[in-house]
């Protein structure tokens, strides 16, 4: 383990447009240098599927893939000096998923970098799962080359105080299939960036949220979606239900359409579910077009109150107050957890849910 460098970087002061929603003074010093950052991989493999190599490097061997101008980001990559790599072989079909555990060791800020390498026509799932108390940054970069598909999913479970910032950055070729899936049920504040670009026709991009925010919590996710090639695809959608006190969302949606992507088709949805008076949802769909030779190109944001209709049909059925309101919130988020394809992880993360609920009546 080694000790991260203090950057040279500007600190955020919170008044830059990235920074205006995050609350700065309760991120454990990861943006400012006022603590010093531990260097460290913390995640574990549970197995390692045949077609899948798994190691440690050198981070000067492996520089970042893409550009960034995410401050703590940067202080990430500038204090690293190992990386873990995943890589998936060409041609590989990998029926079982690939886990990796995080294993953190305290509350000492913790930095982290990982390249996922997706090999020609590939076939892949990737589950990384965060849990118990830990501040961490870390930045996760996807190679997806011509043809692979791969699934990631990541799970922040995180207990009460815990400190997340991320970056997920994917680089799809032609005709490969990026799907990502970020679910956030837990921590203080976690703020996750998943971002996306293109490097040939064909490729595909579909991400997909869901976030559960009780008393005091902050979520933030940020997307950033580039489309600077021909014949492109991507779907965003995310979900979120907040109950309690103070709990607050952000979900940021940027969609940059080039003007050499003709053809591009996009679409981005946010939806948001307050289940008490106290609590915030900030949802921000943008749009930039410079083509306006394109399939198509939309966005929605929707957030509201609990569908008391829905509760009535219920409860007309015999189905108890308490019961009924948590079958509306499951079959809010049936469409995204179902995709999980992961029956085990579907259950844990409702029944998490479930148990926020019952700490705070709705």
């Amino acid at each position: 383990m080694s000790l991260a460098t203090t950057t040279n970087y500007m600190a955020p002061t919170g008044r830059e447009e990235p920074w205006r929603f995050t609350p700065l003074n309760r991120l454990a010093g990861l943006h400012d240098g006022a603590v010093e950052l531990h260097d460290r991989i913390s995640l574990e493999p549970a197995d390692i599927p045949t077609g899948v190599v798994i190691t440690v490097e050198d981070a000067q061997d492996f520089p970042p893939l893409s550009t960034t101008d995410d401050h703590i980001i940067r202080r990430v990559r500038e204090g690293v000096t190992k990386v873990l790599l995943v890589s998936i072989e060409k041609n590989a079909e990998i029926a079982l998923p690939i886990v990796l555990i995080r294993h953190m060791l305290d509350m000492t800020p913790e930095i982290s970098r990982v390249q996922v390498s997706a090999g020609v026509n590939s076939h892949a799932t990737l589950v990384i799962e965060n849990s118990a108390e830990g501040v961490l940054a870390e930045e996760i970069e996807f190679n997806l080359a011509p043809g692979a598909n791969l699934r990631f999913i990541t799970l922040q479970e995180w207990s009460a105080r815990a400190v997340h910032v991320a970056r997920h950055h994917a680089i799809i070729a032609k005709d490969a299939v990026f799907t990502s899936y970020v679910v956030t049920v837990g921590g203080s504040v976690v703020r996750i960036s998943p971002t996306v670009e293109y490097t040939g026709p064909g490729s595909n991009a579909e991400l997909f949220g869901l976030y559960f925010a009780t008393d005091g919590q902050h979520l933030e996710h940020r997307v950033h979606v580039e489309h600077g090639v021909p014949g492109a695809r991507s779907r965003v959608n995310y979900k979120g239900a907040l109950n309690g006190d103070s709990a607050h969302t952000v979900w940021i949606g940027d969609v940059f359409i080039k003007a050499p992507a003709q053809g591009t088709d996009t679409y981005e949805l946010n939806r948001n579910l307050l289940l008490s008076h106290g609590a915030r949802a900030d949802s921000v769909p943008n749009l930039e077009i410079e083509t306006g030779d394109i399939v198509g190109a939309g966005h929605a944001s929707t957030t509201g109150r609990f569908d008391d209709e829905q509760l009535f049909y219920l409860m007309s059925r015999g189905i108890p107050s308490e019961q009924a309101r948590r079958l509306v919130i499951r079959g809010f988020f049936s469409d995204i957890i179902s995709k999980l394809k992961l029956e085990a992880i579907e259950e844990r993360i409702m029944n998490r849910i479930d148990n926020e609920l019952s700490v705070v009546k709705i």
